[in-house]
């Protein structure tokens, strides 16, 4: 059978993993299944993982965990206030990530701004969680991400061992918020979308607080 290898690419198999991932599970994504859905053979798929399935696992998380953001709104979202309820600005398609990093916006803005669209992704990917949630903290996301969580909390005034503590406080937030909400979505007295995010605010704001205190 002839194999179509041109446009395979690092991000272009992670996305297709997602897709088997959300369908079948974790439990039913194999190289030689994803290749079927790439249309490769599995050995194309070790040229761009060549460490096998958990490098990657290794990117899948990467990916996933990468929150992108437009403007202060977490993409795909309404204004998701700040720290004290206030609406946040219109989204103007500027660079995610520096949108979240500018220093126009106080480092508790920009943790809420991470962290909504954060969550959004979790969501978005949520067949992917039981993966997450066996990933150290320090190896989720980019760099850049990182930067931007080191700087806003050093801002908010922790010392340097404690910025570490809080990175993990918000990561760990995060996760456990969206499995519970995926893990109880089918009950009758399970939230709406907009309860849930507002549910997911009211921790947040309190949160924030208790580590700028």
């Amino acid at each position: 059978m002839s194999r179509n290898y041109a446009g395979l690419s690092r991000e272009r198999i992670i996305v297709e993993a997602l897709h088997i991932i959300a369908g079948r599970g974790l439990g039913g994504l194999s190289m030689r299944r994803l290749g079927d859905a790439l249309d490769v053979e599995a050995m194309a798929i070790y040229h761009h993982f060549p460490k096998g399935k958990e490098q990657l696992f290794n990117a899948i998380a990467a990916y996933v965990t990468t929150a992108r953001v437009v403007s202060g709104l977490a993409e795909g979202q309404g204004p998701p206030g700040d720290v004290d309820g206030a609406e946040g600005e219109e989204a103007t398609g500027t660079d995610p990530v520096a949108a979240a990093g500018s220093d126009d916006l106080p480092w508790d803005r920009r943790l809420t701004v991470w962290a909504e669209a954060y969550r959004e992704r979790l969501l978005t990917y949520s067949g992917a969680l039981s993966l997450l949630m066996h990933r150290a903290p320090h190896t989720l996301g980019e760099e850049d991400t990182r930067a931007l969580l080191h700087t806003a909390l050093t801002e908010a005034g922790l010392a340097e061992d404690d910025v570490s503590r809080a990175c993990d406080a918000l990561n760990a937030y995060c996760l456990g918020s969206v499995a519970h909400q995926v893990r109880h979505s089918d009950r009758e007295d399970a939230p709406d979308a907009s309860e849930a995010l507002a549910g997911f605010r009211f921790g947040l704001r309190a949160l924030l607080r208790g580590l700028a205190g």
